[in-house]
């Protein structure tokens, strides 16, 4: 049987991939190799946060699932940030893994167009320089037009604990080691890395006495634009907080040489931004306390992740560690830590669509490409999805008049934190587990997890992947934020005797001179209860196109600064780079990118950014160099 889309793995990546390619009217199929471990969070049972937030939500308005899953198995709702501004707020919520395990296995089995298969992929196999099909484990071989990889920890994964080492994708599963020599073998450069978990321990064992409570937020915050907020009631069970100690650390400094990470065992990179409880006491020797957070894994509370203890030590360190800890003295351990080696691909591999570069057809997302996380794996599996999706165009006439003009989904880095992580990707690639941040997106104040459904709904239209209904409130609500802010950028408030009363009754400090409406809009104090009596053009705008406005008027002068940085950068990109110019010499170029350069001899500015290993910031010196050249 042949398919349009194959999706190799059923995780955060491969469920995403295989339900918005389906959505997309493509024939999908996704092999896996636990159909019961689909959706599975084999490490932190939670969503979101800082930076991967934004990703859920850019998600879920493209049409992925990974939101509305949370929002239906969500045992706990944060706001992180939330006392900074709206750019840097991040939505988490802690989930019910086997209830998401559960919900996203049947989403998966009840879309149409998607079929699932329990089965080790070994060997793909080729006609020249594309993929046309795969072999699995039992010798079955299944054709596509298109394959999309999205293996995890699978590929060649190696699980440490203490001493013992076992061939593993995660603890108790099969590693895949075929279909890792495999891409080896058709000239794909690779890499090892290295991620790990913490251990669990029993609740019934836990002195929560002794511990600090931290509930959730109320009004719960939710990630889908389809969550009926009305409705919205979840359950919200609290997490605990507590905190190594010297005697902890002494047990950990005391066992260097019992730790594989130390050893020499492990050789693989791990994530710099969340090392290791072992790699913490020796990176921060003179620190005298870690913070741990105890989280629920289920709403039943049976068992606790211990976020921020992280470790591959041996199990009888593990369990004194434990017993080392305020709160944890009688305490459990139900699964203990372990660090996971696995290989992945060089994402300098890819092209902007995760299409590689030496085969046609297949296309990479996840941890593969050198990613950590839940989030980051959605994201590129959406994208993934779509453009496996968008090239049948080109060679199956069922999808030739579907979606328009769009040949190929790229998102820029001014549109999408998708777009950021993506570009950092394939153009500087990665030698240690990449993960988001606010913080690598230029134009975070315009790429907000409130308007993640504004920025992207237009491209959910073009690929069907958006209710009809749906589409047609948020194109109402763009359009009244944008009458609205128009409106307001040409008006001025006086301190007239009509106004100040006003003010005195929405309870607002009076002001003293003329001003911009945007100034009172944009207080702190202000609401959309106040906004809806400030002025009757907002009375029957909706909460959400409210919440916009006042966003947009606190930082207007911000975000127009913002706006006209992306329209230089658009024109900047268009700067045609002179036949014969000479890249040689050009200081701030370094020489791994002149010999790019040379090499592909890139027509424009646009051209060499396309260019795996060349930045943003050697556009601008390319940019600087090719206008000091016409001046002289």
């Amino acid at each position: 049987m042949e398919y349009d889309v194959i999706v190799v793995g059923g995780g955060h990546a491969g469920i995403e991939a295989g339900i918005i390619s389906a959505k997309m009217g493509a024939k999908t199929h996704l092999l896996t190799i636990l159909v019961e471990n689909i959706g599975l969070a084999s490490c932190n049972p939670a969503i979101g946060g800082l930076g991967k937030g934004h990703l859920t939500k850019e998600v879920d308005a493209l049409g992925g699932v990974m939101g509305i899953i949370s929002d239906h198995c969500g045992i706990q709702y944060r706001i992180l940030n939330a006392s900074k501004g709206p750019a840097v707020r991040g939505t988490r919520a802690q989930i019910d893994m086997d209830k998401y395990r559960i919900f996203a296995r049947n989403l998966v089995l009840h879309t149409p167009n998607l079929s699932v298969s329990q089965e080790i992929v070994e060997e793909l196999i080729l006609q020249e320089s594309k993929v046309i099909g795969l072999k699995t484990n039992i010798g079955k071989i299944y054709k596509a037009k298109k394959i999309i990889i999205t293996t995890g920890t699978f590929l060649r994964g190696l699980v440490h604990i203490g001493e013992s080492k076992s061939q593993n994708g995660r603890f108790g599963e099969s590693a895949s080691i075929k279909l890792s020599k495999n891409l080896e073998s058709l000239g794909f450069e690779m890499g090892r890395l290295k991620t790990g978990t913490c251990p669990r321990i029993d609740g019934r064992s836990i002195d929560f006495s002794r511990l600090e409570i931290h509930k959730g937020d109320f009004p719960p915050p939710c990630f889908s634009y389809k969550t009926n907020l009305a409705k919205f009631n979840p359950i919200q069970l609290p997490c605990y907080v507590t905190y190594t100690n010297e005697k902890t650390h002494q047990l950990i400094r005391d066992n260097f040489h019992r730790a594989p990470l130390f050893t020499g065992q492990i050789e693989g990179v791990g994530p710099r931004y969340c090392p290791s409880i072992e790699d913490k006491i020796n990176r921060f020797a003179t620190k005298e306390r870690h913070q741990l957070f105890l989280e629920p894994q289920t709403s039943d509370g049976v068992e606790y992740y211990i976020n921020g203890l992280s470790t591959s030590l041996p199990f009888d360190i593990q369990e004194e560690i434990i017993a080392s800890i305020d709160g944890l003295k009688e305490a459990r351990i139900t699964r203990y830590g372990y660090a996971i080696e696995y290989d992945y691909v060089y994402p300098t591999e890819l092209f902007h669509t995760l299409e590689t570069k030496k085969i046609k057809n297949l296309y990479l997302a996840g941890q593969i490409n050198g990613t950590t996380g839940y989030e980051e794996a959605a994201a590129q599996g959406i994208m993934a999805g779509i453009n496996a999706v968008l090239d049948l165009k080109k060679e199956d006439e069922r999808f030739a008049f579907k979606f328009g003009e769009i040949k190929e989904f790229v998102l820029r880095r001014d549109e999408a934190y998708i777009g950021v992580m993506i570009d950092d990707l394939v153009t500087k690639g990665t030698k240690e587990p990449y993960r988001v941040f606010t913080s690598r997106a230029e134009y975070r104040l315009l790429l907000r997890e409130d308007n993640a459904i504004f920025r992207l709904a237009d491209y959910a239209h073009q690929f069907g992947t958006i209710d009809k209904r749906d589409y047609e409130i948020i194109s109402k609500d763009k359009q009244d934020i944008s009458q609205a802010m128009q409106y307001l950028e040409k008006s001025s408030f006086t301190p007239s005797k009509e106004n100040l009363v006003l003010l005195e009754k929405l309870g607002e400090i009076p002001i003293n001179d003329k001003c911009s409406p945007m100034l009172i809009i944009g207080r702190d104090s202000f609401n959309n209860e106040k906004l809806r009596k400030f002025n009757s053009i907002f009375e029957n705008l909706s909460d959400r196109a409210l919440h916009q406005i006042r966003i947009q008027s606190k930082y207007y002068s911000y975000i127009q600064k913002q706006t006209e940085d992306i329209s230089k950068m658009k024109e900047m990109l268009q700067v045609e780079i002179p036949e014969g110019f000479v890249f040689d010499g050009i200081p701030g170029l370094s020489l791994e990118v002149v010999e790019k350069l040379n090499k592909f001899r890139p027509k424009s500015l646009f051209n060499a950014s396309q260019i795996s290993g060349i930045t943003p910031a050697g556009i601008d010196v390319l940019h600087l160099y090719i206008h000091l050249r016409k001046t002289s």
